[in-house]
C-alpha cells in the first residue's frame, strides 16, 4: 500500500524558492561588492608617510648648547642647537678690521693723490712762468741786438767825424807857421778833434756795453730755456707719480664679501627649526663635534601627513587627484581619518623576472612562463586632513578607501 506525504510535497516549492532567493541575493551581493570595489577602491597595503629632512649644519664646531631631545615636537623658528660661535666671531672681526684698514689706506692714498695733483698744478704754473721768462729774454735779445746795431752805427758815425776833425787839425797846423791860419782856428780844430775823439771813445764804450748786454741776455735766455725744460720734466714726473685708487677700490668688493661670509657663518652657528617638526634619531649630546653637511639628527615634517597606499593597476582608472578618501590606522582601528588624493603614481620598478634587465647591449629577457600574472601595484598618495599630532607616525599600517566623490 502506497502512502503520500502531503506535508513534504508542499514544502519543496518553498524550499526551492528560498534557495533561489539565497542564490540571487548572493549574486546581487557579489555584484554590489564588485561594483563597490571598482568604484570605491580599497587597499590594506598602505603606510603613513611624511616628509623628513636631515639637519646638517653649514658650519662646523662643537655643539655647546643642545636645546632638544629625541621625539620632541618643535615649532618653526625654535632653536635646536648652538655651535661654538667664537671662531666665527673672530673671523667676522678680522674681516671688519681688514675692511677698516682698507678704507684707511684709501683715505691716505686720496690725500697723497691730492698732494700730487697739487704738485702737478704747481709744475704746470712753473712751466707757464718759465715760458713767459723765455719769451721775455727772447725779446731782450732782440732789443740788445738792436742796441748793438745802433751803437755800431754811432761808432761809425763818430769815427768818421773824428777822422775828419783829426785830418783837419793835421792839415791846418802846418799852416800856422806860415800864418795862413790863426791860432784861434788851430785851437778850435784841436778842441773839435779832441771832442770827437772823446765822443768816439764813448760810442765805442756804448758798443761794448751793448755787446756785453747781449751776452748777458743770451745767458739769461739759456737759463730761462733750461728752467723751462726743468719745469716740463718736473711736470711730467709729477703726472706720472700721481697714484690711482682703482686697485684699492677694487678690493672693496672682496672685503665686503668676506664680511658677509663671516657674518653668514656666524649666524649659522644658531640652528633653528625650518618648520613645525618632530625630532627623531637624536643620538648626540652637548660637546659633539658637528661637521659641515653631516647629518646630526632628523626632523619629521609635522605639517602634512600622507597615507601611501598601493592600489592594483586595474583600480587606478577610478582614482583621481582631489577625490575624498577614508583612512583607518591599525593603531586606532575604530577612528576614521579623512583625506584627499594628492597624486597617483606613474611608475614602479619593472619586474626583472618578466621583462628582464635593461643594460648595455641587448635586452635580457627571461625565458619563463608564468601561468598566473599578478597585477602591478602603483602608489597613491592620500593627504590626511588635520590628523591629531599624537595619532600618526611614519610607517604605521593603514587601510585606505577612495570614495570616488
Amino acid at each position: 500500500m502506497t502512502t503520500f506525504d502531503f506535508g513534504s510535497t508542499t514544502r519543496r516549492p518553498a524550499e526551492r524558492w528560498a534557495s533561489f532567493g539565497i542564490i540571487g541575493a548572493a549574486i546581487l551581493l557579489g555584484i554590489v561588492v564588485l561594483s563597490r570595489s571598482d568604484h570605491h577602491p580599497r587597499t590594506d597595503d598602505a603606510e603613513v608617510f611624511a616628509n623628513l629632512i636631515g639637519i646638517a649644519p653649514q658650519v662646523e664646531g662643537h655643539i655647546v648648547d643642545l636645546r632638544v631631545h629625541d621625539n620632541q615636537f618643535v615649532r618653526k623658528g625654535e632653536l635646536l642647537f648652538i655651535i661654538d660661535p667664537r671662531p666665527y666671531q673672530y673671523a667676522l672681526e678680522r674681516a671688519e678690521s681688514s675692511q677698516s684698514a682698507l678704507e684707511g689706506q684709501i683715505s691716505d692714498e686720496q690725500r697723497k693723490i691730492a698732494a700730487e695733483v697739487s704738485e702737478v698744478s704747481v709744475a704746470s704754473a712753473g712751466i707757464d712762468t718759465a715760458q713767459a721768462d723765455l719769451s721775455h729774454w727772447e725779446a731782450a735779445i732782440d732789443q740788445s741786438q738792436a742796441d748793438i746795431s745802433n751803437a755800431e752805427q754811432g761808432v761809425a758815425k763818430t769815427r768818421a767825424e773824428w777822422l775828419y776833425a783829426h785830418n783837419n787839425l793835421n792839415r791846418i797846423e802846418p799852416l800856422l807857421e806860415k800864418q795862413f791860419v790863426t791860432v784861434d782856428q788851430v785851437d778850435r780844430a784841436r778842441s773839435l778833434e779832441q771832442a770827437q775823439a772823446q765822443g768816439l771813445k764813448q760810442a765805442e764804450s756804448q758798443l761794448l756795453v751793448a755787446q756785453a748786454q747781449l751776452k748777458s741776455t743770451r745767458a739769461q735766455y739759456q737759463q730761462a730755456a733750461a728752467t723751462l725744460a726743468e719745469s716740463r720734466a718736473r711736470h711730467e714726473q709729477a703726472e706720472h707719480s700721481v697714484l690711482t685708487l682703482e686697485p684699492l677700490v677694487n678690493q672693496r668688493g672682496d672685503r665686503s664679501a668676506e664680511i658677509k661670509t663671516a657674518r653668514y657663518n656666524l649666524d649659522n652657528c644658531w640652528v633653528y627649526a625650518p618648520f613645525d617638526a618632530i625630532v627623531t634619531n637624536l643620538t648626540i649630546a652637548e660637546g659633539h663635534y658637528a661637521h659641515v653637511g653631516q647629518q646630526v639628527f632628523t626632523l619629521i615634517d609635522a605639517r602634512t601627513w600622507w597615507a601611501l597606499a598601493n592600489f592594483r593597476e586595474g583600480q587606478l582608472h577610478h582614482i583621481r587627484p582631489g577625490m575624498h578618501a577614508v583612512v583607518y590606522l591599525m593603531s586606532r582601528p575604530s577612528e576614521r581619518f579623512h583625506g584627499v588624493v594628492d597624486s597617483v603614481g606613474y611608475g614602479v620598478t619593472p619586474d626583472p623576472d618578466v621583462i628582464g634587465r635593461f643594460e648595455q647591449g641587448l635586452p635580457d629577457v627571461q625565458r619563463t612562463l608564468n601561468w598566473v600574472h599578478l597585477a602591478a601595484r602603483y602608489p597613491v598618495r592620500v593627504r590626511l586632513e588635520n590628523p591629531p599630532a599624537d595619532a600618526v607616525r611614519i610607517g604605521e599600517t593603514a587601510v585606505v578607501t577612495v570614495d570616488g566623490h
